[in-house]
């Protein structure tokens, strides 16, 4: 069985929700409206930085921007609960939190439906998007105003390429896949073919290194500063899962701003996104070229053999139970 929160256990905060909106309007200091902004990302995080160096002077002229780092205010996971709350104003919220209260946030969190970059931005703009919008809004009082690229989740093995070659997810069967210890991480490492393991990440280095595993699943960023490329010997591109955060804001905080503050602030928020965006993939992109340079293998599989299994698998399972009928297709008929 999967465990997630239900509307009933959202809408517990919505009378301060309502108060926020009436009478805790956006903080004022020198006519300017205070946005507080709380992450769980370090001030040198693509995001942070994003947010800082773009967000913010942008709306400048009538936003006293106010971020803190590394949970410092709130911690991670309760930031959406104190915007509902009307204590904090913005955060860099994640799908796999809101669907903790809106199970149907999870099909944003499964393999292979986000495809790239450009493929989130695509399907967060279109008006598929606006049904999870809305109850995000009318359930919590929280708005999303844009959507932020976190990076690709790839496989990471022991065996050269010349020992084993991926194209396809049968090439995996029977390759001993670390990944996180979670129902939902295993059942993904399933998906793709493998045969997971859960373990602590801070165990993994030595695994890897005695063979304990054969592999494990992280971003290019993680392997690098893990230095997994130390005990491995190819990088197969998967891009199994496109991870994402939203950027939000109070609705009470929204509502409270005129109409051309409201414009410039989703501008701002588009802008900071598109940064920290480009900014990320231009880090892989360098990590591919640095990963190489160690001797590992980095290539593409058939990427249309592994969407097709994972997809499948997801949709047999209760995983997809509460994902909206139609919206994957729509979503897929986004992509390339």
């Amino acid at each position: 069985m999967i465990t997630k929160f239900t509307r009933r256990t959202a809408l517990v905060t919505l009378t301060a929700v309502g108060l926020a909106a009436i009478g805790v309007a956006p903080a004022l200091a020198d006519d300017k409206i205070t946005l507080r902004m709380a992450t769980s990302g370090s001030e040198t995080d693509q995001r942070s930085v994003a947010m800082a160096e773009v967000f913010a002077p942008m709306v400048a002229d009538f936003v006293d921007y106010q971020p803190s780092y590394n949970g410092t205010i709130f911690a991670q996971g309760t930031e959406i609960d104190a915007i509902s709350r009307g204590n904090l104003e913005m955060s860099i919220t994640s799908a796999q939190e809101l669907a903790q209260f809106f199970p149907e946030f999870s099909i944003f969190t499964a393999g292979y439906v986000h495809q790239d970059a450009a493929h989130q931005v695509a399907v967060f703009n279109d008006p598929l998007m606006e049904p999870f919008k809305e109850v995000v809004e009318n359930d919590l009082g929280v708005k999303l105003l844009s959507v932020m690229y976190l990076g690709r989740r790839q496989v990471n093995l022991r065996q050269t390429k010349d020992e084993l070659t991926v194209n396809t997810p049968a090439d995996l069967a029977g390759v001993n896949l670390r990944m996180p210890g979670t129902d939902a991480w295993q059942f993904l490492g399933k998906a793709l073919g493998a045969a997971p393991t859960p373990m602590s990440f801070s165990e993994v280095y030595t695994a890897l290194s005695t063979g304990a595993v054969d592999g494990q699943d992280n971003p290019l960023p993680t392997v690098v500063d893990a230095k997994f490329y130390e005990v491995t010997g190819q990088i197969v591109l998967t891009s199994h899962l496109v991870d994402l955060n939203y950027i939000a804001i109070g609705k009470g905080v929204w509502d409270g701003m005129t109409p051309e503050q409201q414009a410039k602030v989703q501008e701002a928020a588009d802008a900071a996104a598109e940064a920290g965006r480009q900014g990320q993939l231009k880090k892989e992109e360098e990590l591919v070229a640095f990963l190489e340079e160690q001797g590992l293998a980095v290539y593409e599989p058939d990427l249309a053999a592994f969407r097709d299994q994972v997809q499948s698998m997801y949709l047999e399972s209760e995983f997809a139970a509460s994902w909206p009928e139609g919206v994957l297709e729509k979503i897929n008929a986004l992509g390339n």
